[in-house]
């Protein structure tokens, strides 16, 4: 794979042509003020709310982002093994001012979509257009004990302060120490990322305590993303990693220090990493734009608008229905398109088809890495993958590789 510009990132995912060949960087004609909110300042919150201001700046965009601080989830599994510090992770949202984007770090507390407002604080700001990006909640009473035990049994699926504390916890264990990581059903925030901090944490036990081992609870029946690349990953920390398919973390007992999974086993650990079952972050919920299934967002897959509201459309982790991963380039993906068809329709134009597309990176040591490629199109209107690559294994080229991917996509994202 090689190195990826802004300009051969766009190429690849197949957003380039269809960007600038509908206008994508020109200025519509202005007209009457026009409002776009957007919920969310994460992948999919913030690149939509920069790419609405790319593509028509005579539209305002306020973006409602509580974080003062973008931190980004994928590499944060780095950080639990000592091989990257949050604050590489870290970045902040002046780029998105310098293109006119209106940042208010405050949470918006309520969708009223009948009137087309968003409740923040004491204010309601009305919008023309809305984009909700609000990422994943957990869903804590899944789990036995857990929702009682929450301050304290680590996640770490939102990069943050639990991050550095999971890896403080890691690090600071007796060699000998055995460690405890569920594994939620699908769907979740991004398939490969419980192997990969598997894989990494295994790979420090290796090399830093090599008594110790990691005991892996997965809920799924097997691994669910680059599954025969991970397999070789765990054959090579065979000695340190267990890894127990299709067995649920049913129950913890924080004062046993003891996690039950659905089949009735009982281990006991020394750390334990919890990632809960997960849904669409709650304010899609209270706003009633999820589906049947109570967790995620069906969305038309051209415009993203939400089947169940007009005027609200919905990207990033918290859609359903689309056969592309909860990742940050697919959110990305997303926000670029999501932010093409708001301005068609906000200029009584038809929206552009444009299909995402997704590359996606998993460390497994401090030097090697393997990755996916997937590409799309859009079918009787719905997306449908046309071809999936994969990396032939681990290596240090494709770390690499990633290293120069992030660079432009956080460019894309928040420069």
């Amino acid at each position: 794979m090689q190195n990826l510009t802004r300009r051969n990132f766009l190429k690849a995912s197949g957003l380039g042509a269809a960007l600038w060949g509908t206008g994508g960087m020109r200025s519509f004609a202005a007209e009457a003020r026009r409002r776009v909110i957007v919920i969310g300042g994460g992948w999919g919150g913030a690149t939509a709310a920069k790419y609405v201001r790319l593509t028509d700046p005579s539209i305002e965009v306020t973006l409602l982002e509580p974080s003062k601080e973008f931190i980004s989830c994928p590499f944060s599994n780095l950080v639990l093994a000592g091989v990257e510090s949050l604050k590489n992770l870290t970045l902040n949202y002046n780029g998105l001012r310098k293109h006119g984007v209106k940042i208010r770090h405050e949470a918006a507390a309520a969708i009223e979509p009948d009137k087309r407002r968003v409740r923040v604080g004491k204010d309601s700001l009305e919008y023309d257009r809305l984009i909700v990006s609000p990422g994943v909640d957990f869903q804590w009473e899944q789990i036995e004990g857990l929702a009682a035990a929450k301050d304290t049994v680590l996640h770490a699926w939102k990069a943050g302060p639990q991050t550095v504390q999971l890896a403080k916890q890691i690090q600071s264990m007796a060699d000998g120490g055995v460690i405890v990581m569920t594994v939620p059903p699908v769907a979740y925030r991004c398939p490969p990322g419980p192997y990969e901090r598997a894989s990494m944490i295994a790979w420090y036990l290796k090399t830093k305590k090599p008594k110790s081992k990691l005991i892996v609870f997965d809920a799924n029946k097997d691994i669910v993303s680059k599954t025969g690349l991970f397999k070789a990953v765990f054959k090579d920390y065979a000695a340190n990693n267990d890894y127990r398919p299709a067995q649920k973390a049913e129950k913890i007992d924080i004062g046993a220090k003891e996690v039950t999974t659905d089949t009735g086993d009982k281990v006991k650990y020394d750390v334990v990493n919890v990632i809960p079952p997960q849904r669409a972050g709650a304010i899609a919920v209270e706003a009633d734009l999820v589906g049947g299934d109570k967790r995620w967002c069906e969305v038309d897959h051209v415009t993203y608008e939400s089947v169940k509201q007009k005027n609200i459309h919905v990207i990033g982790d918290a859609t359903i229905g689309l056969p592309v991963p909860k990742s940050g380039n697919v959110a990305n993906a997303m926000g670029k398109i999501c932010a093409t068809a708001v301005v068609s329709l906000l200029n009584g134009k038809e929206p552009p088809v444009i299909a995402p597309g997704n590359t996606c990176y998993s460390w497994v040591n401090d030097k090697e890495a393997i990755a996916v490629v997937n590409a799309y199109k859009i079918e009787n209107g719905k997306v449908v993958q046309i071809e999936q690559k994969l990396t032939p294994g681990k290596s240090v080229a494709v770390a690499q590789n990633s290293l120069a991917w992030r660079a432009s996509i956080w460019n894309d994202v928040l420069g």
